[in-house]
């Protein structure tokens, strides 16, 4: 499902909030708001800018951690994963 970047969280739609910001963040990444090895948005400016509560943030968070597109550094923030190499044989 593919969501614009520039979408707002829909509180009646049928997708969770948690996941349609996933899809928002996703969207953004792919867009090239943030560089592979860069901080997103942190949690509290995802909380202004979008909100929600920060449990919601930090599901959404998860949903792109577990699928690998940004990692965590504790007390750091969160960071877009290098994209892996489709080309190495």
């Amino acid at each position: 499902m593919a969501i614009d970047p520039n979408a707002e969280i829909d509180h009646g739609a049928p997708l969770t909030p948690y996941r349609q910001l996933a899809e928002i963040l996703r969207a953004r990444i792919r867009r090239g708001d943030w560089a592979p090895g860069r901080a997103i948005a942190s949690e509290t400016q995802l909380v202004q800018q979008y909100g929600l509560a920060r449990s919601t943030v930090r599901r959404a968070i998860a949903v792109l951690v577990e699928s690998g597109e940004v990692f965590t550094v504790p007390q750091r923030g969160t960071y877009v994963a290098e994209k892996p190499s489709s080309e190495s044989v």
